[in-house]
């Protein structure tokens, strides 16, 4: 027989006690009564077959079915998962001793104290000593490794009870015998982990019975606790088993436990599920943003680019109000989307490298620098566009005034011209008197002289025609026709004048007498009448100014016109006494004129009628003029109006731009306090918005003037708005990266001071201030730090800080990275490690086990995306999930 008695003398190492001293040395005066043996036989036999089912086998009497070792062997095998050397089959009592020797040394091996237990007699059917026996096997495999709030075994299991059904009226757990006889500590305990198998509102405390049964009943039925008592052994007796309770309670502590670790598990899996499924929605979300933003700028772009030319200067205005409209309705909302857009690309970034993720690649040609060489096309397409029209409007208005010129000269010259053909086609000189075809030559010469005068005006007609043809006029047509017109008359009459003086000259000779008088007045009202016509021309002719020094120029040339009407006057006077000389003469000496001034058509009433005319026209053209000047000055005020507004604007903005960039770099305080100060400061900035619609308004009213320039500012309308979206867009961003600091420090679980920390640290090699550090400072902050790098480090480390390789690094980044390196993140190995719990140990798990475990929507997403396992033990419908565990981090956690 093996002898355990020495044990008693020893200690174990490690602090090891000889569990609850064998229970007072398995206080063998109690196991006299026969209600607290019957207990434990029962309790006993429940638990040893609750273990030996898993072998496919059990006991029916715990004292002889244990005597020849062998089933004491397996049951020992199968509680403590390892292999016992090989059994005796043989029937001798030898056989058996050795046996129950084996069981006896593996469980000394486990550091048990056994007490006056032999195998000799265990193998006598001793009933005491083999209850004995049970029971330590019991506290060492079943009740030893309970441990709660460093308490453990018997204190720990009392613990663990009383903190579950605290709760819990009517039950007060203060021991293993009569605080379960009513039944209600075992509905609690069931209750409070299946809610669903038990309704204690119903239970009774003064109906033991009904409780218990009720209890058990549900243990076996739902949690695979077998039945170890009978609620008539418990009732029954004044005080029940200890160790009959203690055992039946530990079944129900490891039930729970094993759940309490699935809904870790599971919860652990949840959570890493539902942080994925965040950020492959803000992908999603990213992309169709993105999307919709690059649609809109490509439909855009070739409406900006589209240089269909209009025929007025009214289609052009509707073009540049319908582009107005584009700048003013359409394009802001796009401003807030672009806004919107980089900042979700940075949040979800910084999601990603807080969960452990790969950063987010959008898909080719949604990048954020994709988007931004898009915006940058558009708003080069939008300048250009803006300067094709206001380039347009002054072109068409160029034009309307040239053809408006060209049509009243025509009309001057073919109403001069009209039956200059038949009058140079007559033959009247062939029948007349010597004196008349004198009278005619002389005529002829003054129209001759007439003609001239006329080459500069046709000149001028084909000038403006010319000049209407290369600005592209729309009805060049019809003007070349009319030119050409006038050119082709221009030369007959060239050439009908050249023959009639030809004729008049073969019969000069032939003729003498002649008017001294009427030739002279002839020559000067001629050219005066063409001076007089001129004059008209000129002050009905229209003009077109865009500032005051062209009115100003043209006012002072109509003075300089008006200080020559007193000698042109003199010179009509001088004409007039001619006349009236001729009229004198002829009463004098009795002459009876014969009627008109043989040697012109240019009467003395048509060239006072010409000069009343023109006098008249004096005034009206010194009140248009003065009209042109008053909107000249308008458009002055107008100028300076908007050239104050906007040197009051571009100040401002550049001021916050610089406030901002200081902002950035020296904010003090909590990040909430610098989160809370920035907001403000983006609704100060914001409250600034009805000065730049001030300023819009001016802008609008000085295209509506067709005011092209300002000499009082430097800046345009297009700069201060750039500078204006800038500059929300630098404080939108600013707010992004506090909230983002945010996130990083709860995630991460960075303190304040450590924040302060970075912030000092990064400020102090900023050397630029601009909020990012180029290669060389970064690297020299790392060394700050006390880090000791190699070529290959740093390449790695920028590698992490710097995806996109651009050469700097932010503030952002940085934190990102010293919060990576000091802070602890879920990783593949650990969600690999949950889902083993789940699948029970198994390398793959099943559709139903994930049902089963996870909330329904995480479990389909799990489903919809493992892949098949096809490992040598797979089974239909087993599922890969360490791939798929390991797909969540990308293949850096391969």
């Amino acid at each position: 027989m093996v002898d355990y008695h020495n044990a008693n003398n020893q200690s174990s190492a490690g602090g090891e006690e000889i569990y609850m001293e064998q229970e007072n040395d398995w206080d063998r005066d109690l196991l006299l009564d026969p209600a607290w043996e019957k207990q434990q036989r029962k309790t006993f036999t429940a638990w040893c077959n609750s273990h030996l089912r898993k072998s496919g086998t059990q006991i029916e009497n715990i004292e002889e079915d244990f005597r020849d070792g062998l089933k004491l062997m397996l049951l020992l095998e199968v509680i403590a998962g390892e292999r016992l050397p090989k059994p005796e089959r043989g029937k001798m009592r030898v056989h058996k001793i050795n046996n129950v020797n084996k069981a006896l040394d593996f469980i000394a091996s486990k550091g048990v104290k056994l007490v006056s237990i032999g195998a000799e007699e265990i193998v006598d059917g001793n009933a005491k000593m083999t209850l004995g026996m049970i029971w330590t096997i019991i506290l060492r495999f079943a009740i030893q490794d309970i441990s709660v709030d460093e308490t453990s075994a018997k204190e720990g299991l009392l613990l663990w009870c009383q903190r579950k059904t605290a709760p819990y009226k009517n039950v007060n757990v203060q021991n293993f015998h009569i605080s379960w006889k009513d039944g209600l500590a075992f509905n609690a305990l069931i209750h409070r982990h299946r809610p669903d198998l038990i309704d204690y509102d119903r239970l009774r405390k003064d109906d033991p019975v009904t409780n218990l049964n009720n209890a058990f009943e549900v243990a076996e039925k739902h949690l695979d606790i077998p039945k170890m008592l009978d609620a008539e052994d418990i009732v029954g007796t004044l005080r029940p088993d200890e160790k009959a309770i203690m055992t039946y309670v530990s079944s129900f502590y490891h039930a729970f436990s094993g759940a309490q670790k699935a809904e870790t598990a599971a919860n652990r899996i949840c959570k890493v599920l539902a942080v994925n499924q965040e950020n492959e929605q803000m992908m999603e979300d990213y992309e169709k943003l993105a999307s919709e933003l690059l649609e809109w700028i490509r439909r855009t772009i070739p409406w900006l680019e589209n240089r269909t030319q209009e025929k007025t200067v009214n289609d052009m205005q509707a073009k540049q109000e319908d582009f107005r409209d584009y700048r003013c309705v359409h394009k802001p909302p796009k401003v807030q989307e672009k806004c919107q857009l980089e900042i979700s690309f940075n949040t979800l970034q910084t999601k990603l490298r807080l969960s452990n993720r790969p950063a987010f690649m959008p898909s080719e040609g949604r990048m954020v620098s994709d988007i931004n060489g898009a915006w940058h096309n558009l708003e080069g397409a939008e300048k250009g566009y803006e300067e094709w029209i206001l380039s347009e409007i002054r072109r068409l208005e160029r034009l309307e005034h040239l053809a408006e010129k060209f049509h009243q000269k025509a009309a001057i010259h073919e109403s001069w011209t009209d039956g200059k053909e038949a009058m140079l086609t007559q033959k009247d000189f062939e029948t007349s008197t010597l004196s008349e075809v004198k009278a005619l030559l002389r005529k002829h010469e003054a129209f001759e002289s007439d003609l001239a005068a006329h080459q500069d005006r046709v000149e001028q007609i084909a000038a403006i025609a010319q000049e209407l043809n290369e600005l592209d006029y729309y009805d060049s047509a019809s003007v070349n026709a009319r030119c050409q017109k006038i050119c082709d008359q221009w030369d007959t009459l060239g050439a009908f004048t050249q023959s009639r003086k030809e004729s008049l000259e073969r019969t000069e000779k032939q003729l003498e007498s002649i008017d001294e008088l009427y030739l002279e007045y002839a020559k000067r009202a001629a050219p005066f009448n063409n001076w007089m016509e001129g004059a008209m021309e000129d002050l009905q002719d229209m003009f077109i100014v865009h500032n005051i020094e062209e009115i100003q120029g043209l006012i002072t040339a109509h003075e300089q016109f008006k200080s020559t009407l007193a000698e042109a006057n003199k010179e009509r006077e001088a004409i007039q006494a001619i006349q009236a000389e001729v009229q004198k003469i002829a009463q004098s000496n009795g002459i009876k004129l014969s009627g008109a001034n043989p040697y012109t058509t240019i009467t003395p009433e048509s060239i006072d009628g010409k000069w009343e005319k023109a006098m008249a026209m004096v005034p009206l053209r010194d009140n248009a003029l003065q009209d042109e000047l008053n909107k000249q000055n308008s458009n002055d005020t107008l100028r300076a109006k908007f050239a104050t507004q906007a040197n009051t604007v571009g100040a401002y903005i550049q001021a916050k731009m610089e406030e901002i960039g200081r902002i950035s770099i020296e904010m003090n305080g909590t990040l909430e306090d610098q989160l809370s100060s920035l907001k403000e400061y983006q609704k100060t900035i914001m409250s600034y918005m009805p000065e730049i619609n001030t300023l819009e308004g001016f802008h609008q009213l000085i295209q509506e003037a067709l005011i092209f320039d300002n000499q009082y500012t430097s800046y345009t309308m297009e700069h201060l708005r750039v500078g204006w979206e800038q500059l929300l867009t630098t404080i939108a961003r600013t707010i992004n990266e506090v909230e983002n600091q945010i996130l990083t420090r709860d995630a991460k679980g960075i303190s304040q001071e450590q924040l302060y920390e970075y912030r000092a640290s990064f400020n102090h090699f900023d050397k630029k201030r601009s909020g990012q550090m180029v290669s060389e400072d970064f690297r020299a902050l790392l060394i700050s730090t006390g880090n000791s790098l190699g070529d290959s480090e740093f390449t790695r480390i920028m590698g992490i800080v710097d995806p996109n390789g651009s050469g700097a690094v932010t503030f952002q980044a940085f934190i990102d990275f010293m919060s990576r390196e000091t802070t602890d993140t879920d990783t593949a190995d650990q969600v690999i490690a949950s889902f083993k719990i789940l699948a029970a140990d198994k390398t793959f798990i099943t559709a139903e086990e994930l049902r089963r475990e996870l909330p329904p929507d995480q479990a389909e997403y799990c489903i919809a995306r493992m892949a098949p396992y096809s490992g040598p033990d797979a089974v239909p419908g087993a599922l890969d999930y360490m791939s798929f565990s390991t797909a969540l981090y990308g293949e850096s956690d391969l």
